[in-house]
């Protein structure tokens, strides 16, 4: 399986490597910008009042590098899906700030906010959530027409390459394989060049071999693409694809791993799950 491969030099298409800005937006000879791809301060996030509330959050303090893969996991009820959901600006949090690229989201207004997400973060979820009455190409340009960009498509049969399905373009996704399905939201996610791709238990309706082959292309995503990619995960497998893993109890960042193993992610989560629960997934 690949991993962590060596990111010091451009891919085919002159993306750039990990540690630089993948994107090419500083000028030549600039110092790359310094901001992380996504930074949670001081996050709270709660649901409901008074004594039956559930502190889902309580006062995450991370910063993720760009080009950089982790892993985020935890026992149900840690705080996952509510982790996900105010990094990701799909719910606010109630204290705290979480700043995409410098930018501080949680003070943007809705309509904002939702223009940010199509343009600025990809998604890639369990269910693919492809459009069934669109081709695989017009699904991986979806993004960037809700967006009101331009749709490039030469990027997108370039990034359909690269997941192994440029024969498949103008295919309906019916008539791909679950494992194909998940490849074309993989290069959907990308094709705006997001500053941070959050993949949601992004195998958990795969076999084992087809997940593989997703998680070979979400490490490919990094270290070819200089991609920065938030996957959250219950499979220990999955989590050693990734550069770190983190790990959520309670609402609360409890644990890391560095260059994670399936065993000892494992043996993480055993311990995790023997604590008590206090916040809901």
């Amino acid at each position: 399986m690949a991993r962590r491969q060596d990111r010091s030099r451009t891919d085919e298409y002159g993306t750039a490597p990990y540690g630089s800005d993948p994107y090419g937006s500083a000028p030549h000879g600039a110092v790359p910008p310094a901001a992380p791809a996504i930074e949670l301060r001081g996050v709270c996030r709660s649901y409901g009042r008074g004594e039956t509330a559930v502190r889902a959050l309580r006062g995450i303090d991370l910063a993720l590098a760009r080009g950089s893969f982790t892993a985020v996991m935890g026992p149900s009820g840690s705080g996952k899906s509510t982790f996900l959901q105010c990094a990701a600006g799909l719910d606010r949090p109630d204290a705290g700030q979480v700043r995409l690229g410098g930018e501080d989201i949680t003070a943007l207004s809705e309509n904002r906010l939702t223009k940010l997400r199509r343009s600025r973060i990809g998604f890639v979820f369990q269910a693919f959530n492809l459009l069934p009455s669109l081709t695989v190409e017009q699904n991986v340009l979806l993004p960037q027409r809700l967006a009101g960009e331009r749709q490039d498509r030469s990027r997108a049969r370039q990034l359909l390459e690269r997941v192994g399905l440029g024969e498949h373009a103008s295919r309906r996704p019916g008539q791909l394989s679950g494992g194909q399905q998940q490849r074309v939201a993989i290069a959907r996610a990308l094709i705006t060049r997001p500053d941070v791709v959050f993949a949601d238990e992004p195998t958990g309706a795969l076999d084992t071999r087809t997940a593989h082959e997703v998680l070979d292309l979400l490490r490919q995503a990094v270290d070819s693409l200089g991609a920065t990619v938030v996957m959250v995960t219950h499979d220990p497998v999955a989590a050693s694809f990734a550069d770190r893993a983190l790990f959520l109890a309670g609402g609360a960042l409890v644990d890391e791993l560095p260059y994670p193993s399936p065993q000892a992610v494992a043996d993480r989560m055993v311990a995790l799950t023997a604590r008590p629960v206090g916040a809901a997934a």
